[in-house]
């Protein structure tokens, strides 16, 4: 059986397999019924593992162990495997996202706090930035961010940005509100943002800036993220931002902001 190893590799990926896992899966694909043996030689694993490997393929709902021996397996059809794969990573996820949920309050925890509270002393605050490359970290970071607010949050935005972090970050506004945190938003906004305008003025102050492009967010007057490509002109994946944590700076342009803020009509 001749498979490309690119081909193995991107099956490897989509269904979170390991190599041997892949190769004996396509071997027995490729026969429909098989022993151990038969897709040992065909797959090229090794024979003192491949009754592991088929094992935790049956366990994936990948094979099914044919009765009868000599012990022979079938291939489940791929459509099906499909199924069956969203289906476990689907528990999987559930799974790891509840044992991360029941780790608050514990001591471990604690532990890792504790190790954060005694390694952030040491740490310069020119040291505290970075960069962040791909729009889903930006906005990860951005949310961490900003759901840390105490006093105030003034984000510039452009239209489609508006509505990217109106999905994202409603729920943290919303609490942030009720805390009494003061928003504003700035953007070039368009008539297809008025719907969700109505909905986001209930919880931050907006304003339409149209002559204004740029996008950046400050957090407290001390944390600062900024893009430095126009949203427009980049894709997703290669967006770049950079936080830092500059409370001079930080106020500095949030002074600029309230400026053009206070001169700005609704």
């Amino acid at each position: 059986m001749i498979v490309k190893e690119e081909f193995l590799n991107n099956l490897r990926q989509l269904f979170a397999l390991n190599l041997y896992e892949v190769r004996v899966w396509t071997a027995l694909l490729s026969r429909g019924v098989s022993t151990a043996g038969e897709l040992s030689d065909i797959g090229n694993v090794p024979r003192s593992r491949a009754y592991d490997v088929l094992e935790s393929l049956e366990k994936k709902g990948f094979v099914i162990m044919k009765l009868g021996k000599p012990i022979k397996y079938i291939a489940v059809e791929p459509n099906e495997v499909v199924e069956r794969a969203k289906k476990l990573l689907v528990d999987i996820a559930h799974d790891k996202v509840k044992k991360l949920g029941e780790l608050k309050g514990t001591d471990v925890l604690n532990e890792l706090n504790t190790l954060h509270k005694q390694g952030i002393q040491f740490v310069e605050p020119t040291d505290l930035s970075g960069a962040f490359k791909g729009r889903h970290n930006i906005y990860t970071h951005l949310e961490t961010m900003i759901k840390n607010a105490e006093k105030n949050v003034v984000m510039v935005t452009s239209a489609k940005g508006l509505m990217r972090k109106y999905e994202v970050l409603k729920p943290v506004f919303e609490k942030l509100k009720k805390k009494g945190v003061d928003i504003k938003i700035a953007a070039n906004l368009g008539k297809e943002n008025l719907s969700m305008l109505k909905d986001l003025a209930k919880v931050a102050e907006v304003k339409n800036m149209e002559n204004i492009n740029a996008r950046f967010a400050i957090v407290d007057n001390k944390e600062l993220m900024f893009m430095v490509m126009d949203d427009n002109d980049v894709h997703p994946t290669y967006d770049v931002g950079v936080w830092v944590n500059t409370p001079y700076f930080a106020q500095a342009l949030s002074n600029m902001f309230n400026l053009i803020w206070d001169g700005t009509k609704k």
